[in-house]
């Protein structure tokens, strides 16, 4: 029995990949029409790693980072977060509303720019889910996301004092978004309850 994600298989990380995948064109094809424009998503990564070690992955505990965070309640309840260096919040803002690189303040954001980002979230965790349950054939109810913009972590240290327990080990998928010739990178975590990874492997097919 796989009690983290640090035990994963090869075949196992890739059924992982294989979703986040489908997820990411599902919610590119769903931005596009948001924004009446062409923007691509893709995971290039599949990463496994100790909760600790992600404020390391994302470019330290201090850097000031925007983070979409919420529950995820059924028979595999997780906690997701997507996070990103305050920056490439910004560029990918401008990328959803049209603006020209540089208009949006990456210390202030208008309410219009955070509505925009908690629209992202919402798109992004509704479509990985879907793309889960398709797999899985398992219900998976999002609870409304929550924005934060602060250190990576204090904002981390949030996540827990929200949620609670969660497993030592969280699934990472790198996420790239391609608009015109402008990258965007973030990365976008499933932080399973314990039990739950177990109860997605298993209906997946790929567990031990």
């Amino acid at each position: 029995m796989v009690e983290d994600f640090s035990k994963l298989s090869g075949i196992q990380v890739d059924a992982l990949r294989e979703i986040g995948n489908v997820g990411a064109g599902n919610a590119a094809t769903a931005l596009a029409q948001m924004i009446n424009s062409r923007i691509d998503m893709s995971v290039p990564r599949v990463n496994i790693l100790p909760f600790a070690e992600v404020p390391d992955l994302i470019g330290g505990a201090d850097l000031h980072v925007a983070g979409i965070y919420l529950q995820v309640d059924g028979p595999a309840p997780a906690s997701i977060l997507f996070i990103l260096p305050i920056e490439q919040a910004s560029r990918l803002v401008q990328m959803l509303m049209g603006l020209p690189a540089g208009e949006s303040k990456t210390s202030d954001f208008s309410e219009m720019e955070m509505s925009a980002m908690m629209e992202l979230g919402n798109i992004i965790s509704a479509t990985y889910l879907n793309a889960l349950s398709m797999f899985t054939q398992l219900d998976f109810i999002p609870s409304v996301p929550a924005l934060g913009m602060d250190m990576a972590g204090a904002l981390l240290d949030a996540v827990l004092a929200q949620f609670g327990e969660i497993a030592d080990h969280v699934l990472v998928l790198e996420t790239v978004f391609k608009k015109d010739n402008e990258d965007v990178v973030g990365n976008f975590f499933l932080m399973p309850e314990p039990g739950a990874l177990n109860t997605i492997l298993k209906a997946l097919g790929v567990s031990i």
